[in-house]
């Protein structure tokens, strides 16, 4: 069962309620830009209009209004479930380290709908230097990405990653586009940390005598995907943190081949916190909300 994002279905309420995109943008404290998006990627998400413009106005279409009065409903029905069975009583302070790309890329896009389940619970975020470290003593909980060997901690998994090519479409125009997997090479590569991803990927597509330790190499995912967006290169990345820039058309993918990479997200944590109402809470929500955003999530503890 696939069910669309929260915060978007939130913007199809609102729209609906108020019968424009300024008031539900107050209501929701977003931008009118940011609610016009969540109702694009709805609409994507579902496959139907949900709205039609009448010169410079927009409404909803008839259909769209009888799919916004059921999400009415659930909403409703979810939030008096809420109200009466999970949040009573989680409050409190709870500390999350996330590797660099997926809190910017994924979390930081999706926290505000955790806030709101829980707007008793102070939350704050940082980042380790490495994808791996769980050593810092002040975490809570940590997503973490590496090889789920993390001996006396609780690890469960949370995502596997699959790797493949993508660049902005400015630099697809500017090479004539990318017809073999061996035209890569007459674009820069962008590297994270090593050339390990691109050289499993070459070999993967049987591309000859690869010269791969060349191009830029980068610390940071945030920075390879900023520089594979300014058209700077061709960079490795995964459906996960790359869906908005993918859906959006800052990013594309001109080929269908990917890898699988050794390394996973997962959820770790000491044993004597996995008890606690708040860390619970930001478990489960996480996990069912990569349910719906991950073909990929599974699930299971390691």
């Amino acid at each position: 069962m696939r069910i669309p994002s929260t915060q978007a279905l939130r913007a199809l309420d609102s729209f609906a309620r108020h019968g424009s995109v300024w008031r539900a943008a107050e209501e929701l404290f977003l931008t009118r830009s940011a609610v016009s998006h969540q109702l694009r990627l709805l609409e994507r998400d579902l496959g139907f209009d949900l709205l039609e413009r009448h010169g410079k106005g927009v409404t909803l279409t008839a259909r769209g209004r009888h799919y916004a009065n059921e999400v009415r409903k659930a909403l409703t029905v979810i939030g008096d479930a809420s109200v009466q069975y999970g949040n009573k009583g989680v409050g409190g302070s709870l500390t999350v380290s996330c590797t660099p790309g997926f809190a910017s890329l994924w979390l930081c896009t999706h926290i505000a709908e955790f806030q709101d389940l829980y707007p008793d619970v102070s939350l704050r975020l940082v980042t380790p230097r490495k994808l791996d470290d769980v050593s810092n003593p002040d975490v809570d909980i940590f997503i973490a990405f590496g090889d789920g060997n993390w001996p006396n901690r609780a690890v469960a998994l949370l995502c596997e990653v699959e790797f493949t090519p993508l660049c902005s479409p400015a630099l697809l125009n500017k090479v004539g586009g990318l017809n073999e997997p061996a035209d890569v090479l007459r674009t820069p590569l962008l590297h994270l940390d090593d050339f390990d991803d691109w050289t499993r990927w070459l070999a993967l597509t049987n591309v000859e005598h690869p010269n791969t330790e060349c191009g830029i190499i980068f610390s940071d995912m945030n920075l390879v995907f900023a520089a594979a967006i300014a058209g700077q290169g061709i960079a490795m990345g995964d459906e996960l943190t790359c869906r908005t820039a993918l859906m959006v058309g800052q990013l594309v993918r001109p080929f269908d081949r990917a890898i699988k990479s050794p390394r996973s997200y997962f959820l770790v944590m000491e044993h004597a916190k996995t008890g606690h109402a708040v860390s619970t809470a930001f478990a489960d929500w996480l996990k069912a909300c990569l349910s719906q955003t991950s073909p990929t999530f599974k699930p299971a503890y390691a």
